[in-house]
């Protein structure tokens, strides 16, 4: 499959750094005191990243360098698009299909035990202080 689109590494770094809930500013910082935050904009405009800094700022993301280099949001929607099928135009009704959870237990049977384990707990309490209160009045 031959790809109709360059990936724009600098703006990859920027969705990562976004997603990641880093500042321009925290980047620069890590990168050390030679980058500034307008620094970083100018590197998040670049088509392509010099190997070094690609590879300091991956480091510094906590990410495989290959993320940057290959992560192409168009493919991304596609996915999601090809994926999702809603003939609604409600679009809650998409988020609704677009979740399936479903728990493997029986949610009811789970509190019934659940309180089950503190009505046992409690006339357990009851037992020990009516213990302690019987052997003071003797």
């Amino acid at each position: 499959m031959e790809r109709t689109q360059q990936i724009h590494e600098g703006r990859n770094i920027k969705r990562f750094r976004e997603m990641l809930g880093m500042k321009q500013e925290t980047l620069a910082y890590e990168l050390g005191e030679d980058w500034t935050q307008k620094k970083i904009s100018q590197l998040e405009a670049k088509e392509k990243v010099e190997e070094d800094i690609l590879e300091q700022v991956a480091a510094i993301l906590n990410i495989n360098p290959e993320a940057i280099r290959n992560f192409d949001e168009e493919a991304v929607f596609n996915i999601i698009n090809n994926t999702y099928h809603n003939t609604s135009s409600d679009s809650s009704t998409l988020i609704a299909s677009s979740v399936n959870y479903q728990p493997t237990f029986n949610t009811t049977d789970k509190i019934v035990d659940l309180y089950e384990r503190l009505l046992q707990a409690e006339k357990e309490k009851v037992a020990y202080l009516e213990r302690i209160v019987n052997g003071k009045s003797d």
